[in-house]
This record gives structure tokens, sequence and C-alpha cells, in this order.
């Protein structure tokens, strides 16, 4: 079941069609049961990908501050392996960043396979913030969809699974988050004058979403609005979308492997195999002469 709307084409969108609050027919304390129960496929899924090294994993999430980014890594993806995961942020470019294309910083984090790589932000930000604080021109904008979809297609022929996920919430669940980190001495590091200042710039960003998500969705990278106002339904909706994405793959991972098994054990067999007659010929050869039959001659 998909709690997340995918999109996997190119079409014209706009995001008050996606209630933010939404949960569908679940509640707080079955969805826990159930995100467990996905953390241990995921988990299971993760150990295929890395020990077939066929596929790799990257999954991009993108939303307005406050969205939940950071939750969906802590909760979401914590029933993974460290060893088989990173995570990539994305911010203000470095002077050697800025002095290339805008591409090739994120190149370089891309997974390689057997990994999974999560973008918290990511190539998004050079078609979001750089369009609304108009910092390029809407033609500069445009040439960067179709080099982000000729990149992302790039990832996929080469095996990666491309999930994109933006977390979509509300105005006023934004400000009550904003305002809860002010309250929280726990949270109060993330506080930052820049939050309330880019809510100016709501309806903005609304609209640069709307044309980044509709541009951007193709079947090989395909992006999931996620009613995100709702933390344990966002959790829900993103694991949902992983397994059931990975889910199928898991018969190719098992059939490699199952290959891979019987190419080692005929390995081991032909070094035991070798092995073996290297100890007999040792043998034959350090007892094919009587030490009795050795004499001296005067």
């Amino acid at each position: 079941m998909s709690y997340a709307a995918k999109l996997d084409k190119e079409q014209k969108i706009k995001l008050n069609d996606y209630a933010p609050d939404d949960k569908g027919d679940e509640d707080k304390d079955t969805s826990a049961v159930v995100i467990a129960k996905l953390g241990q496929e995921l988990c299971e899924l993760q150990e295929w990908l890395y020990a077939a090294q066929s596929h790799s994993v990257l999954i991009v999430l993108q939303g307005l501050d406050t969205s939940g980014k950071d939750g969906t890594i802590a909760h979401v993806m914590a029933s993974m392996n460290p060893q088989g995961c990173d995570v990539a942020s994305f911010k203000v470019p470095t002077p050697l960043e800025a002095g290339h294309d805008f591409l090739w910083r994120i190149h370089q984090q891309t997974p390689p396979k057997g990994m999974v790589t999560i973008f918290n932000r990511s190539h998004y930000e050079d078609v979001l913030v750089t369009r609304v604080h108009k910092l390029v021109s809407d033609d500069v904008v445009k040439k960067r969809f179709t080099h982000i979809k000729n990149f992302e297609q790039l990832l996929a022929d080469n095996n990666t699974i491309i999930l994109k996920f933006f977390l979509n919430i509300s105005k006023d669940e934004q400000k009550a988050r904003l305002e809860a980190r002010e309250q929280d001495e726990e949270k109060a590091w993330k506080l930052s004058p820049g939050d309330w200042e880019e809510r100016q710039f709501w309806d903005a960003y609304t609209s640069a979403y709307e044309d980044v998500l509709g541009a951007t969705a193709t079947k090989s990278a395909p992006w999931y609005i996620v009613p995100a106002n709702r933390k344990w339904f966002r959790n829900l909706a993103i694991a949902t979308a992983l397994v059931e994405t990975l889910r199928p793959y898991k018969k190719d991972w098992e059939e490699t492997l199952k290959k891979l098994g019987a190419e080692r054990k005929a390995e081991l067999a032909e070094m035991r195999r070798t092995e073996g007659a290297s100890d007999k010929g040792g043998k034959r050869k350090s007892g094919g002469q009587n030490p009795g039959s050795t004499h001296e001659t005067s």
C-alpha cells in the first residue's frame, strides 16, 4: 500500500492537491508496529544489496525548513547498517565547488554499487533557492532541469535505484515547529533567523517546487510527495515506499549471490584439490629413498 503520491512522468502539479496532514486510515500506535516490521525488512534488503554488489540506492530528501529531513534519517534509516549507508548534505557551494558546474560536487557523492546514499538536500537546491532568490534566470533553471534528468538517467543506467522524496508540510505546521524549537533547549541549537526570513518566500518556494516536481519526475527517478505534518505518518510513507521499491530486486540479488556462492565453492574445491595433490607429491618424494640402503664406501 502506498501512502505517498508517486510522480513518474513529466506533468503539471499543484501542491494544494496534496494534503500535508493526510494520514489515510492509519493511526499512530498501529503504524509504529508496521514501521518496525518495515525496518526489519529494509535491513534485510540492504544486506542483500550490499552483498550482491550489483546495484546502489540513492535517496533524495527535499523539503522546506522543519519538514523532517533529519528526522527521516534518524527514524526511517535507523534500521540500516551504517557500514553500507552514507549521508551527504549540500550547503552553500564552496569557492571550489562554485567554480565547476552545479552537478560536479553532487556526482562525487553518489553511491557505489552495494551502498545506500541519502542526500539531505541535493542538486535540487540549484533550481529552488537559486530561482527563488533570483540568482539564476528562468532559462538557466529550465536547462538545469534537462541536465538533472540526464544526470539521473546516467545513474539509473549504472544500476542506481533512485527515490526522491518531497516532505510536504503546511505553513502553519512549519510555524509551530519553529516556535517549538525556541521552547526546547535540546533543539535550540537548530534555531536560525534565516528560517524565519525564508518564510516570507513561502509562495515562491511552493511555485518552484511545483515546477521541479513536475519537470523532473521520471520512471527511473520518481518523486514521492509525502504528507509530512504528522511525523509518524511521514515515516510510515517513506519506509513503505523504500521497501516496496527494493523488494522486487531481492530475487535478482539472491540469484547473484547463489551464482557467486557456487563460484566460491568451486574455487575452494580447486584449491583443496591442488593442495592435496601437492601434499601427496611431497610425501612420495620424501619417502622414495630407503634410508637402510644408504652405505658408506671405503
